[in-house]
């Protein structure tokens, strides 16, 4: 019963209290999808590839962060921390 309510508790969205763990792509992070797309069908050493990059590393970032302050549950939000997480740790070198 604690579990139960538990993962209720993690999943449920706070805006229509449906379970949710996935959601359509907002804006930033289709750019992020097209700019990887580009760069795995485009590889390349030059400033287009380092450009690529940089959008999708960014806009992982700007998507963890909006999870973080708006996601419609803490799965969402947690989601957001981890990718942000994984992004600055594989940023530094």
């Amino acid at each position: 019963m604690i579990v139960r309510r538990l993962l209720d508790w993690f999943f449920r969205s706070r805006d229509t209290g449906a379970i949710t763990i996935a959601q359509w792509p907002n804006l930033v992070l289709w750019i992020v999808i097209v700019a990887g797309l580009l760069l795995w069908i485009w590889p390349s050493q030059g400033s287009a590839s380092f450009v690529l990059t940089m959008v999708v590393k960014g806009g992982l970032v700007i998507w963890g962060a909006d999870e973080i302050i708006r996601g419609v549950n803490p799965w969402r939000r947690c989601l957001g921390a981890a990718v942000v997480v994984y992004e600055v740790i594989t940023l530094v070198p």
